[in-house]
């Protein structure tokens, strides 16, 4: 069997590091191109030099040589770097894993067009578990569609730049589609001072930042003598790196299209 030949963008991130390595460590998958922004020092040096064993690829910032022998990009940098790799990685038929979060809508409709010309995955958390929880999430908001007030409570460590987080914003969106709403009509991101009594159909959003806290969700569905959560804590970014090489490996035999998480679970 061919190996799937994947690029790795931030490649000497902590995100890029935790991909590279469970590449290597895996049979079915090589790594085939590095990339990283022209101000990096990692610039020039092997890609598995922190391994302290050599991947044989060079960290580039130049799109065409670092994405020369690779047939899938996995991204989870910042979405002005991600869209300039995704309008190179559509013109050149590259496929692509998206991880990046904190897209506007110009950003999301960018990547729905760019799927029209090749295969893109793109989910604001890969992990399975946090899919699989999607899921339950979607099941519950039918069953307490009423009397139940639904919260997001969503904690990260303290370099995390947007907030709420996009697992929660997806995890809201899931949340209101089963409902029958729009999240952009419910959502309410903040309160304070006299906010009145809370807006029955209403979604709130919470954010804690601080630490090294690498990721933590909860639901909750509060009711009049009873509350029920639902929460998934990541320990580990490892949880992420593999649901991305779990999500090229679904990509590897398609052509154009844009797909999730949810797809590759075969939960849909």
């Amino acid at each position: 069997m061919t190996a799937l030949k994947l690029a790795v963008a931030g490649a000497s991130g902590r995100m890029g590091r935790m991909l590279i390595e469970a590449i290597q460590n895996a049979d079915d998958l090589t790594l085939a191109g590095a990339l990283d922004t022209p101000a990096s020092p990692a610039l020039g040096i092997d890609a598995g030099a922190f391994l302290g064993k050599a991947a044989n690829v060079v960290i580039e910032s130049d799109l065409a040589k670092g994405l020369a022998s690779a047939q899938l990009l996995i991204d989870f940098t910042r979405p002005e770097g991600t869209l300039k790799h995704l309008e190179y990685c559509a013109a050149h038929g590259i496929k692509m894993v998206i991880g990046t979060t904190g897209f506007d809508q110009a950003g999301k409709d960018a990547i729905a067009e760019a799927a029209k010309k090749t295969a893109i995955l793109f989910a604001p958390n890969m992990s399975v578990g946090v899919n699989v929880t999607m899921k339950l999430l979607e099941l519950a908001a039918k069953s307490f569609s009423h009397g139940y007030d639904i919260e997001i409570i969503e904690a990260h460590h303290r370099h995390k730049v947007d907030a709420p987080s996009g697992t929660a914003l997806k995890m809201g969106e899931v949340i209101a589609d089963a409902l029958g709403r729009k999240l952009d009509d419910v959502a309410v991101y903040a309160r304070e001072g006299v906010t009145g009594e809370r807006d029955p159909s209403s979604i709130g959003f919470a954010n804690i930042r601080g630490g090294d806290i690498v990721g933590d969700h909860t639901v909750l569905f509060a009711g009049i003598g009873e509350r029920i959560e639902i929460t998934h804590k990541s320990s580990s970014r490892v949880t992420y790196a593999h649901g991305s090489l779990r999500a090229a490996r679904f990509l590897a035999d398609k052509q154009t299209g844009l797909f999730d998480m949810q797809d590759v679970l075969g939960l849909k």
